[in-house]
């Protein structure tokens, strides 16, 4: 009996540090990992400003707003041109009507409101439908547009961030009208904020 008793002990024992080892070595990865996985993020932002915003240069700004139709902070960035010259902001949205849930895009707008650009950062969507919102999946070489385009030079104030499905403007994606719907949804939380600074600043 006794020698079961010290088995089932040494068994526990056993697991225990086997336990602690990997804990302790998965802790050692996301240390390892932890720096190089923001610094790759943070680079994959600056490429999706530089969409959005051409010409940009320096960021001058950069902090958080809470919206208040959102459950999570936009990021806005005022960029300038090599010359000290303001070109716009870009401004870091998202929307939780995706068909899989949450993404984030980036949209640039000018002085005047107007969008310059959009770019996609992350999303679940689904691949050859909702995908296609990202630039490389809708690019149709015939007319060198991708979907997205259509929002390009547009002003929020005029154009109705809405599928025309729902009255709007927006062309949706063939077989994708959730994840069409999605984007126009963080395109808008965008421009509302973006809207709400300008007024702050007159």
């Amino acid at each position: 009996m006794a020698k079961k008793e010290s088995s089932f002990v040494n068994m526990v024992l056993t697991l225990f540090v086997v336990t602690v080892i990997a804990a302790l070595a998965l802790g050692g990865v996301y240390t390892v990992t932890k720096g190089p996985i923001a610094i790759a993020k943070r680079k994959k932002v600056e490429k999706a400003i530089e969409q959005v915003v051409p010409g940009f240069d320096t960021i001058v700004a950069e902090y958080k707003v809470l919206p208040e139709n959102g459950k999570d902070s936009l990021t806005i960035f005022e960029a300038i041109d090599s010359n000290g010259e303001a070109l716009g902001i870009a401004i870091k949205t998202y929307t939780d009507k995706g068909f899989s849930g949450r993404f984030w895009i980036m949209v640039g707008f000018n002085s005047e409101g107007i969008i310059n650009n959009t770019a996609v950062l992350e999303h679940k969507e689904t691949p050859g439908l909702g995908d296609k919102m990202d630039k490389k999946k809708s690019f149709n070489k015939k007319t060198g547009k991708s979907w997205s385009d259509q929002f390009n030079g547009k002003n929020p104030k005029d154009f109705k961030l809405k599928v025309t499905k729902d009255g709007g403007d927006v062309d949706a994606i063939t077989a994708a009208t959730i994840s069409s719907r999605a984007f126009c949804d963080a395109v808008l939380r965008a421009y509302d904020e973006f809207d709400k600074l300008r007024n702050d600043e007159k």
